[in-house]
This record gives C-alpha cells, structure tokens and sequence, in this order.
C-alpha cells in the first residue's frame, strides 16, 4: 500500500515511457478472490494492470522473497535489477530517467500507447469506501471517514448528512470545512469540540474544531516517514497514521507503517513512539521491545488499550505506565490466520481491522471474514456476533447478514455502526440480537 503512491507519481511523470504491471502475489484466502482484488484495486485508485497470482507461479518464475518487490525490465525485456521492500519516488526517478536516455539513445524506447490500460473508478454514491465510524459523547451523532471521497461527514443518527468536511479533492490543506482537504483519511477520536483524524496518505494528525468549523494539521509534514525515529515536536515526519483513539489528553496512534502504536501529548504537542519496536511480527513484551504488524484499529475502556494487529490477524492490548506492556488476547503469529470461535489461540481472525470497547466487552472487525465478533477481555472467548462470513449485502439476522470487508465499529443507544467498506454503507446492528439494517443516509438540507 505504501508504494502505490510512489508509483503513481512515477506513472504521473513517465506517462509515454513507463508501464507498470501489478502481480499480487496473495497472503491471506480473502485475497485470492478476484472479486476482492478487483474492489482493493478501485479503492486505491489504481491505473495499471493487476494480475491474480494466486497459485504464485510469478512470484515462483521471478523468483521474489518480499512484499514488495519490484523488478525493473528494459525495452528489449531484460532484466536490468530488483528492488525488495518500499522505494522513494526520487530513487526510481533517477533509475527511470537513465533508462529513458539509454534506450532512446539505442533506439529501443517505444513511445506507442498501449491499448486496454484503464482507471479503475468505483461507481459514485454517497460514500466511498467508507472506513472508521465513531459516535459523538452525547451518542446522539456519528463520524464517518468517508475515505474515498476525502472527507469526513457528520450524521445524525436517522441518516441526515450533518455537515460535510472536506472539499471536492485530494490534497493537504487546513482552513475551513469547505476549503480543507484531506487525502484518504481514516481514524476518528472525539475529545470535546475536537475530532482528530489520521489523514492516512497525508502521514498526518488533523484537528477539526467542531466549535469553530476550521481543520488544522498538528503532526506530520505531509510526507511519509522513510526511516524509524524517536519522534518530537514540531516538523516530525509519520508513516501511515490508521486510527486514533483519545485518553486523558493523549492521543493514540496505529502508526501501520511504523509497526507501532505511538502517542501525541496534545498540550506541549510531541509525538513519537509508545509500544512497538519497529520490527514486525508477533511478540508479547514491555512497550518498546513487543513486535507490532500494521496495526490498524485502536480503543480503549478509559485504562486498557486494545488495538487490531492486522498482519498478524491479532487483538492485543496495551497496559500503560513504567510496567506497561503489550499482550495478545487472539493470535499467533504473521501466517495464523482463518475463521474460528475459540478461547485464546483456539480462536482465529483473518485481517481485522477495527476494535470497540464496549460494556466490558471487545467488539471486532473481523475484516476478511466479513463479520463481527465479540472477545471477552478476562477469558479471551471469542464468539462470532453478526455476519454470515460470505461477501455480500443483506440485512436480517445475525446469521445470516452479509457484510463487504467491514472496518470500522461504534456503538450508542444499544446500537452497533458498522462502517461496511466495500458496500460503501453504513449497517446497523442491534446489540441485543446482532439483526442488521441499512441506515439510509439523506443529504444535506
């Protein structure tokens, strides 16, 4: 995901020079579906052609080891080298622009466009790959990160579209709420009037002033982090900011591309690490020495954190103070992973990507299964809540609704809200029975 829009810039660029082809090489069973892959392609955005390379014969004949690898093959289809792991933009500009001078100087380079290459555009509708939802304090209200769209909407909870934050666009811009712009943004924390936001491919924290209708950006510079660091004030670079949650002043942050959970002191304004070492895996420990994998979700009950450790397909959680250390409710290791209720490590989750703290109880995007599951924190149980497990979309009993690789959860008034991502809706589940619906959303005005 990191590279995609590094290679956007470079396709932007070298428009009559470069073509690139995707290989998805599939780690986990929801991947290998075409279908699915199809919806992740129109959810990034991307231009170019996807191969399904379910079996791995690709990734067999080019003999990769890494996600990502990227391999660079001239006009006369040698191969010139490989890349494992994330690029710059400037480090391929480099390489692109002395193969452009080299082939056109041999008389190679075909500038000839080539037929069928196509965006990949989701249709239109009121949201777009809709991602994290939270409630407001009073729970008379949602957040939505309506991520595709670049904005984040305000809705009452009959559906009626509140206020819309963002204007038409991408891009990194403070201001008021029509005049701000954000780029994909996905996190929610609420503290008062304020409403942070992970502004996922800006690397940034925003604040939105409720009170004041303005967005400011308070971390991150716009560019994503190529290298671990201790954090700071002022100017400090982030890397993939997913999700937030607020507690007594702090905020807290899945750093995914970092493999950590960092903290952002709101009053002197530093940010920088809190749990994780940087290198990814699975591993129970003190705060800076545990191994994180892309975190992705993160709430809290006012003491415990719990975040959603996606690569892994894990729940953990997070004790704070000079004994805190990280814990692991659900999950193994980075290839565990498949749909089972179970204790412990009887359990299994597939990429879940979104925790709510709730009554004494965790509830789960269990984001590849296309459910929602309940944990007990004391015994570690876990039992499905809502959701066949099919791709699809249906309202009714718990059993038997169908959900599209949901990610986000909130809950107010005996409700659940689930942020249906693939759907691009918002389902609602009763916490009595799990029976979902389909809120309608209507329009401003």
């Amino acid at each position: 995901m990191h590279v995609f829009p590094q290679l956007r810039k470079l396709e932007e660029k070298y428009q009559e020079e470069l073509v690139v082809v995707g290989v998805h090489s599939a780690k986990f069973t929801s991947e290998k579906d075409t279908a699915n892959i199809e919806k992740a392609i129109r959810r990034f955005e991307l231009e170019h052609p996807v191969v399904n390379d379910k079996d791995f014969r690709v990734w067999s004949q080019y003999s990769a080891r890494a996600w990502p690898t990227l391999y660079v093959i001239d006009p006369e289809g040698n191969i010139l080298g490989r890349h494992e792991g994330e690029i710059t933009f400037g480090a391929f500009d480099r390489v692109i622009s002395d193969m452009i001078a080299e082939f056109e100087a041999r008389g190679t380079l075909d500038r000839t466009p080539i037929p069928g290459l196509y965006a990949h555009k989701e249709e239109g509708g009121t949201l777009s790959f809709p991602s994290k939802i939270i409630a407001d304090e009073a729970g008379t209200g949602l957040f939505v990160s309506d991520s595709n769209h670049n904005r984040v909407l305000s809705i009452a909870m009959d559906g009626q579209i509140l206020d819309v934050i963002g204007g038409e666009g991408s891009g990194l811009q403070d201001g008021g709420f029509a005049d701000a712009r954000f780029n994909h943004p996905h996190g929610l924390a609420l503290s008062g009037d304020s409403l942070y936001v992970a502004d996922t491919e800006n690397h940034c924290i925003r604040r939105i002033d409720l009170r004041e209708r303005t967005v400011e950006t308070i971390a991150g510079t716009g560019e994503q982090a190529r290298m671990f660091h201790d954090g700071g004030v002022g100017e400090v670079a982030l890397n993939s900011p997913w999700d937030l949650t607020y507690l007594g002043g702090m905020l807290y942050i899945a750093m995914a591309g970092f493999h950590q959970l960092w903290v952002m002191h709101l009053e002197s304004g530093y940010v920088g690490p809190f749990a994780g070492s940087g290198r990814e895996g699975i591993r129970d420990d003190i705060l800076r020495h545990a191994m994180l994998a892309q975190p992705t979700g993160i709430d809290t009950d006012g003491d415990t954190i719990y975040f959603a450790d996606s690569e892994t397909s894990a729940v953990r959680t997070v004790t704070r103070g000079e004994s805190g250390r990280v814990s692991t409710l659900v999950g193994t290791g980075l290839f565990d992973f498949g749909d089972r209720d179970g204790v412990g490590d009887r359990a299994l989750l597939q990429h879940v990507q979104g925790v709510c703290w709730h009554e004494g109880m965790l509830y789960v995007a269990d984001t590849y299964n296309n459910k929602v599951k309940r944990i007990d924190p004391l015994t570690g149980a876990v039992v499905s809540f809502t959701g066949l497990g099919d791709t699809g979309f249906e309202d009714g009993l718990a059993k038997e609704a169908l959900f599209y690789e949901p990610e986000g959860l909130a809950i107010a008034d005996g409700k659940m809200y689930i942020a249906d991502t693939n759907n691009h809706a918002i389902r609602v589940a009763a916490l009595s029975t799990g029976t979902v619906s389909t809120l309608e959303l209507k329009d401003q005005g």
